[in-house]
């Protein structure tokens, strides 16, 4: 990880400047919507034509606020990277590299939370903070004036990483400096879309990049993954980033096959048999439509409130490292899920975990699933990380008097689970139904996240205060489970 505990005086000693320009900006936004606003300007105004004030006002009073967020941003700059800077201060010297990426852990957390914004957000924004504050300094004073936005400035620290000081200064007075030798020319930087901007920058560092593109190539290589990003209405996106000419083909391979199988009698879009096909690939499935065929096991929990499961509502259930699925789906992976997948239901009456299914009755497995349960992911402010990969931790350490009970366990991601024992982050109590909080080095409390739980939906003719044939069925079937 990088480290961003040496700043200059382009970070929290530059604040005074930008807290003044950010005042000159508010000001000239009341001037602009002010009620005499409509005199300032009369040159293409006519004082005889309110909405042309009032259209006019509005576009200048955006302008102006565009200019104030750049500024607001470049406050941020600079207060992270004054908070980066005290708090390498206050620590010291780290004595090893162990204990160097403990306090990384604890510093990124610390912005996380107080941003209210994942850790990879944070680490991210002190990363560009940082690049602003020691090596591109035009950037962030183009950032501070208004000239640039806030995609702006991040798009300039992304296509100078990687690029020694000199090659980064160059591409930055390229664009920025309109006296520099052979300076952009056209649109100003700010002037530009972000996207067009991106592209102008990205062919100058392209053209101007001492290391060769094959050599980048293969270092990105390296990094290639696959992504999974959990979406509404019981649907997800999965992505792959890997080499071009791999993506490409698959693109291809897919379209190809989706056009062969167009035809008369086909009623599915391109679009919609190409995903089926790559879905029919990757799976080894036969084929057909991705949202239809047999069910695929799970190694997961599904809540499903009791109703649904019987048939008598159509209520949501939720997936374990997903969210709401539909109740069709919910029951096909209760009939058909794998040996390892257990079913939770829910009290009727007030949305609570009511039974895990479960094959085997040792304490240990019924703790972990029923945190699975209540937790739903690492209980840490701001991760998703999903349950299966979770570890359960006591709060109150067993050396130190902490029971093995429910209210006295969490569940911990792997990484968060080491900043628990390596950083003075700590967890607060918990309850039976209710995760725990966390408490920062600083002594910040960020509460815990607890699922939005709900009486589930009676179906008609059954009251809940009363007996009914339907009530005997439920308690028969519960039985029976």
């Amino acid at each position: 990880m990088e480290t961003w505990a040496v700043v200059d005086a382009g970070g929290s000693a530059g604040l005074p400047a930008v807290v003044t320009s950010i005042r000159r900006l508010a000001d000239e936004l009341i001037d602009v919507l002010g009620p005499s606003s409509g005199d300032s300007d009369g040159d293409h105004r006519d004082v005889y034509d309110p909405l042309g004030h009032l259209a006019d006002s509005c576009l200048d009073g955006l302008g102006v606020v565009a200019r104030i967020e750049a500024a607001t941003a470049a406050v941020k700059v600079r207060l992270l990277a004054g908070y980066a800077e005290a708090a390498a201060a206050m620590e010291g010297p780290a004595d090893s590299a162990y204990e160097s990426s403990a306090r990384e852990m604890s510093l990124v957390a610390e912005v996380a939370c107080v941003l209210t914004v994942g850790e990879r957000a944070a680490a991210a924004l002190l990363g560009e903070a940082h690049a602003l504050t020691t090596t591109l300094p035009a950037a962030l004073d183009a950032l501070q004036s208004g000239k640039i936005s806030w995609q702006h400035a991040r798009i300039i620290v992304d296509e100078t990483t990687g690029l020694d000081k000199a090659a980064a200064s160059a591409l930055e007075a390229h664009f920025l400096d309109p006296e520099a030798p052979n300076a952009a020319r056209g649109a100003a930087a700010g002037e530009l879309a972000p996207a067009r901007f991106r592209r102008k920058v990205r062919v100058w560092r392209e053209r101007h990049q001492p290391e060769s593109l094959e050599i980048r190539h293969m270092r990105s290589v390296e990094d290639r993954r696959m992504e999974y990003s959990p979406d509404r209405n019981g649907m997800a996106w999965v992505s792959l980033y890997m080499p071009a000419e791999k993506a490409c083909a698959i693109w291809n391979k897919a379209t190809a096959l989706a056009r062969g199988l167009q035809g008369p009698e086909e009623p599915r879009t391109l679009t919609q048999i190409r995903v089926d096909e790559a879905a029919r690939l990757l799976l080894g499935t036969p084929g057909g439509n991705a949202g239809a065929g047999p069910s695929l096991t799970a190694d997961v929990l599904v809540t499903v409130p009791v109703f649904s499961l019987l048939g008598a509502t159509d209520e949501p259930a939720d997936l374990d490292n997903y969210g709401p699925i539909p109740a069709s789906m919910a029951r096909k992976l209760v009939a058909e899920g794998a040996g390892s997948f257990y079913r939770v239901l829910v009290d009727p009456r007030d949305g609570a975990p009511l039974e895990i299914g479960r094959t085997s009755y040792r304490l240990p497995e019924t703790l972990k699933r029923w945190l699975r349960v209540r937790d739903g992911k690492c209980t840490f402010p701001g991760c998703s990380n999903p349950s299966q990969d979770n570890e359960a931790d006591h709060l109150t350490a067993w050396q130190h008097g902490g029971a093995t009970g429910i209210s006295n366990l969490g569940q911990l991601c792997p990484k968060h689970h080491r900043l628990k024992h390596r950083t003075r982050w700590g967890p607060g109590p918990a309850a039976r139904n209710e995760p725990p909080g966390w408490v920062s080095p600083s002594g910040r409390k960020y509460n815990a996240e607890r699922a939005d739980r709900e009486p589930t939906l009676w179906p008609p003719g059954c009251l809940p205060n009363g007996n009914s044939p339907l009530e005997t069925l439920i308690v028969d079937f519960l039985v029976a489970s």
